[in-house]
């Protein structure tokens, strides 16, 4: 095991220079595709499985079941108990991690070399002979209510689930992708059977592959890890419709010290003026210290520790949200700073000087992100689900200088919305109050 996190290490520093990484298109022989980007600098390789569908699969009385079965997948597989199952992992020194979203169901896989043959045929009992022992169902449940339970007095996530009620009403998206206590308690065996059923199939599969595996190895493990799949799973929801309007809901609850959630109308991954949208949130609440939130909320007027905004372009639906916290004698003047700035942004738009700065610190940031193998694996099969080229990791800072002033402000101008903003605040606000 030892042996493992040492490689990882040395994984960070034995990267190409992520301008170099060359992406190739992997088709198998039973025709499953992927991206490859090939590294045999040292024999290790990061391995990703996106799924899209994710939590939003869920019938609206199973709210739960596929983020439960996520977390079961682990528990057991073929003849090996979850604990023979952990032993078994802890000896090929691999990693596999498991996660579910609205959008998407992602297993993630990590190994050496020398132990690929292994790995993958343990992972193929995983994806194709899960157990759902009802002792782990139990165990695996328990730990999600007592998460829930958490949640329930976390002004954070009573802020979000409130909001995100509002904004999608019955659709998915609407709801806790976790679930809530009712639904989880009542969730059976058969449910999480189902919702494995609903997920894992080849006509939602995306995959990334980093390191030292050649194109031709790689197809051979393809196959033998996903051809058995089923060819096509639950469809998945339409469209939701956002509903959002302008104004102000309070939640009472007792703290010193308020949080809020606003948000919204926003934009989709698609939309040709994306990029321009992207750097206006980072002028405006998107870039930290630097941004015109948190010069004016915080360094000016003292009214919070951080505000900021950021672009929530779902599969499903597209918001533009954003977080803000203080005392509660003051948040009401954070909400009207909030939406003057907002305001400001709509009519006058931004500088030359702020678009500059915004390029040169979204392109200087870019190649941080390709700091790991399974960082790379992960961009690259979130670039698939997107639609993006294959060339993207490439050209994507030359989209983000070539955005002009001209196409900021008029996004600015098109996209903010100030008479549309809504605010729901959790906490005992003096000065707010509920305004639809």
């Amino acid at each position: 095991m030892k042996a493992f996190f040492t490689t990882l290490i040395v994984l960070v520093f034995a990267l190409p220079a992520w301008a170099e990484i060359e992406i190739k298109e992997v088709t198998s022989p039973g025709g499953i595709t992927a991206w490859l980007v090939e590294d045999h600098s040292i024999p290790f390789t990061a391995l990703e499985l996106r799924f899209r569908g994710g939590t939003s699969l869920d019938d609206p009385d199973k709210r739960g079941a596929v983020y439960l079965m996520s977390g079961l997948i682990e528990e057991g597989a073929g003849d090996m108990d979850a604990r023979s199952y952990a032993r078994e992992l802890e000896s090929l020194a691999a990693s596999f991690g498991y996660n579910a979203s609205d959008d998407t169901v992602s297993i993630s896989a990590q190994f050496l070399t020398e132990n690929r043959d292994e790995v993958v045929g343990l992972l193929q009992t995983t994806l194709h002979q899960p157990r759902f022992d009802q002792d782990a169902v139990d165990r695996v449940r328990a730990q999600i209510l007592s998460g829930l339970r958490s949640d329930q007095t976390d002004p954070n996530d009573i802020a979000g689930r409130s909001f995100a009620k509002m904004a999608y009403g019955e659709h998915p998206y609407g709801s806790e992708g976790k679930g809530n206590l009712d639904s989880v308690a009542g969730l059976t065996r058969e449910d999480v059977v189902a919702a494995y059923d609903n997920v894992f199939a080849k006509d939602r599969l995306f995959v990334g592959a980093v390191g030292d595996i050649t194109a031709e190895e790689l197809g051979v493990l393809l196959d033998q890890l996903l051809a058995d799949l089923p060819e096509t799973g639950k469809p998945i929801p339409g469209k939701a419709e956002v509903s959002i309007s302008g104004g102000v809901s309070v939640i009472d609850f007792d703290t010193p010290q308020s949080v809020a959630l606003f948000g919204q109308k926003g934009i989709d991954r698609d939309d040709p003026d994306f990029f321009a949208a992207y750097i206006l949130n980072h002028i405006l609440g998107g870039g930290g210290f630097e941004s015109r939130l948190m010069q004016e909320v915080r360094e000016k007027r003292g009214l919070t520790y951080g505000v900021g905004t950021y672009l929530v372009p779902k599969d499903l639906a597209s918001v533009y949200l954003g977080s803000v916290s203080s005392a509660n004698d003051r948040i009401a003047e954070a909400v009207e700073v909030i939406r003057a700035e907002w305001a400001r942004a709509a009519e006058d738009g931004v500088t030359q000087k702020e678009l500059d700065d915004a390029k040169t610190y979204l392109t200087g940031a870019y190649p941080l992100r390709f700091d790991g193998n399974a960082q790379i694996a992960g961009i690259m099969v979130g670039m698939q689900m997107e639609g993006l080229p294959i060339d993207y990791i490439a050209t994507r800072n030359d989209k983000v200088n070539a955005v002009t002033l001209e196409e900021v402000n008029r996004i600015a101008s098109e996209l903010l919305d100030p008479d549309g903003l809504h605010f729901t605040v959790v906490g005992k606000p003096v000065g707010l109050e509920t305004t639809n």
